[in-house]
């Protein structure tokens, strides 16, 4: 007997052991960590990078607030660096996180919490210590006043506590979300003083208070901002901040045109610039004297990060949309082949998935692990997801598309179209007219062939070009027929699935889900997805929701291209690795800077 309560008590004392969590450095979603407990920088940036100069950027639009953190209003720029969160993600894992305002995270072996421990030497701009009150205060006040994605985010947190000065714990609602302890560690964590007395859900112009590596300096609403880098940065010398952010300023200029925006560049009124067109591309830097005698430079670096899903996108809350036949006809319309040849140079691959470019791409029939999260869906689903490998219309890319364009009939035929007077009208004679609305003049070149291909359905498709300020309110408030979206992805897809295709975000001012999805079925698989216990089951996960997204025809995909098209004039140095995630801007430095 006592050698058996002996036994007992071990046991006990055993169990209450492996219910307290450890103190970490940093959350891997699945596996495991690459960096260890003792890491001093980044694998991707040069950790001795020289400090000081100058980098110019430019942006495409105006702007007339700071607050980036609301629907109201467009922020600059760089609106971000100011601001710090728990923890950070490194751009060559999966999606791991390590502690930036917090100096360790400690998760409950079910997964039932997450706390964090702030370091002490973490300070707001005005020198005062970021505590404890600050996160809670953060957490309450974004999840309640917040842009309409922190809700969805944080939807499943039961409650926040504070357990000490330096130390707050998150509780989760009953449920499996193997991924809310890394959202939380992305809580942007804001000053609770100086929030005291003003109104969070206002646009504003004085720049609210951060801890980050930046505060804004001289600016001109709508046109300018500087970032100043702030001297005595609590963390330079953080492991998570070794090697970045090594600029003494970041200057935003606001450029109303991408094609004006270019030649801005070639003129050297900003230094550093990401390529987004094709055409820019191929023939606008023919005529750049500096990159001719080696002043300027211009490179394609590859990266391995998920391209997501660029498309034009239907609001399905209007009646015209809402019949998957009528929708996949329209696509059958998009001559993506002629597209790429005649407008982008032949250098874009098709979008074939919502997880392009990774191996969550659903291919062939579905797998095993795939079908059984399918099957209990199977009523709720189109046939073909169990039958027919996805597979988008081709075409020779010579412009002849006629035989798209007759599946294209049949189907609206099926769906209750006729043609009449060489209109496509429904059962009561009313035409099919739509808009494709825009923000940028620079897609009326890609849209108008698109809708002159609808018009030989009898369908017309009104090209409209509108201001920043417009389309994001037209946008927030789904006022729209068709737009272009991009929906981003990461190498381990979660909680933004929700925002992206859920139920409960279909009608949330601001939110994601544009096309205003409400399906049980695609629900029930981000759910799954959600609570995936590995990467294998992450993986399937993902592939059965892709193929469900792309059989309902929700969208027109367009294309990708995983590299990163960059333009510099050449005065910046750069680390020599490019991480999975592709190329960090913030790495760079200036040649003229000194090292420290």
């Amino acid at each position: 007997m006592p050698r058996l309560f002996v036994w007992c008590l071990m046991l006990w004392v055993a169990l209450c052991a492996s219910a307290v969590a450890a103190p970490l450095h940093g959350l891997a979603m699945h596996g495991t960590l690459k960096y260890p407990q003792d890491f001093t920088h980044f694998d991707y940036v040069t950790p001795d990078a020289p400090k000081g100069g100058t980098l110019r950027l430019a942006e495409i639009g105006g702007w007339d607030s700071f607050n980036p953190f609301i629907v109201k209003g467009e922020v600059p720029g760089g609106a971000d660096l100011p601001f710090e969160t728990l923890m950070v993600e490194s751009a060559d894992e999966p999606f791991s996180e390590y502690g930036l305002l917090a100096e360790s995270v400690e998760v409950a072996p079910d997964r039932s919490w997450v706390s964090f421990t702030l370091r002490p030497q973490a300070r707001w701009h005005d020198g005062k210590p970021v505590t404890a009150d600050d996160v809670v205060f953060s957490f309450n006040i974004l999840k309640s006043k917040g842009h309409p994605r922190y809700r969805f985010y944080y939807a499943a947190v039961d409650k926040v506590e504070k357990l000490g000065e330096r130390r707050v714990r998150f509780s989760f609602k009953p449920g499996d979300n193997r991924e809310l302890p890394l959202i939380l560690g992305q809580l942007p964590v804001l000053p609770a003083h100086w929030w005291k007395g003003r109104d969070f859900t206002a646009t504003t112009l004085e720049p609210p208070l951060g801890s980050g590596p930046y505060q804004a300096g001289p600016f001109e609403t709508g046109r300018t901002i500087t970032w100043q880098r702030v001297k005595d940065y609590w963390g330079a010398n953080l492991p998570v901040r070794r090697g970045l952010y090594n600029f003494d300023q970041i200057r935003y200029d606001s450029y109303r045109d991408t094609t004006v925006a270019l030649e801005a560049f070639k003129a050297g009124d900003y230094d550093w610039r990401a390529e987004n067109e094709a055409k820019k591309w191929a023939t606008g830097y023919q005529d750049w004297t500096a990159l001719k005698d080696g002043r300027g430079r211009k490179e394609i670096f590859p990266n391995q990060r998920p391209a997501g899903m660029q498309a034009y996108a239907f609001n399905i809350r209007r009646p015209l949309f809402q019949d998957r036949r009528v929708r996949e006809a329209l696509g059958l319309a998009f001559d993506f082949e002629w597209t790429n040849k005649t407008l982008f140079y032949g250098q874009y691959r098709r979008t074939a998935s919502f997880f392009a470019n990774s191996e969550m791409a659903a291919t062939g029939l579905p797998g095993p692990k795939e079908l059984a999260l399918l099957e209990p869906l199977r009523d709720k689903l189109p046939p073909e997801v169990f039958t027919t490998p996805y597979q988008l219309p081709v075409t020779e890319g010579d412009g002849n598309i006629r035989a798209n364009l007759r599946a294209a009939m049949r189907l609206l035929e099926a769906a209750g179209w006729r043609i009449e007077s060489g209109k496509l009208v429904d059962k009561d004679g009313k035409p099919f007219v739509f808009e494709i609305l825009l923000v940028q003049p620079v897609w009326e070149r890609i849209a108008l062939p698109f809708a002159r291909n609808l018009e030989r359905l009898g369908i017309e498709a009104r090209v409209r070009v509108v201001g920043t300020a417009q389309y994001k309110n037209r946008v927030d408030q789904y006022d729209f027929d068709m737009v272009v979206q991009v929906w981003g992805q990461s190498a381990s897809p979660g909680n933004e699935q929700a925002g992206y295709w859920g139920s409960a975000a279909a009608e949330a001012v601001g939110g994601q889900n544009l096309v205003g999805i409400r399906d049980p079925a695609v629900d029930a698989l981000i759910a799954a997805l959600v609570a995936a216990p590995d990467r294998e089951s992450l993986v399937a996960a993902c592939r059965a929701l892709d193929r469900v997204l792309l059989w309902t025809h929700y969208v027109i995909p367009q294309w990708h291209l995983g590299v990163d098209r960059v333009a510099w004039w050449d005065k910046f140095g750069h680390p020599d690795v490019v991480p999975a995630q592709g190329i960090q801007p913030m790495s760079w430095w200036a040649r003229e800077a000194k090292t420290p």
